[in-house]
């Protein structure tokens, strides 16, 4: 029978930090190459507990979302009207 082999607690706090730069780095990539990357890749990273990198969240101007949601009170408007 062969041995399963069982990684340590450290090795898989490694392989997790890891991977969320991994998955950082594609997000970069991607925005790089998908035209508007620019304003994208210059996201802010706020640290987590363990040393891991989220965005931060985004936050919409109250103007923001009043043209929002007047553009959508319009499209509701023109569907109610067919």
């Amino acid at each position: 029978m062969a041995a399963t082999y069982t990684p340590s607690v450290d090795r898989l706090k490694r392989a997790l930090k890891i991977s969320e730069e991994i998955e950082i780095l594609k997000n970069e990539l991607l925005a790089v190459l998908g035209g508007s990357g620019e304003a994208k890749a210059k996201r802010t990273y706020t640290k987590r507990a363990a040393g891991a990198t989220r965005t931060k969240k985004r936050v919409m101007s109250p103007e923001a979302r009043e043209k929002i949601a007047a553009a959508q009170r319009k499209r509701w408007a023109k569907q109610k009207k067919k």
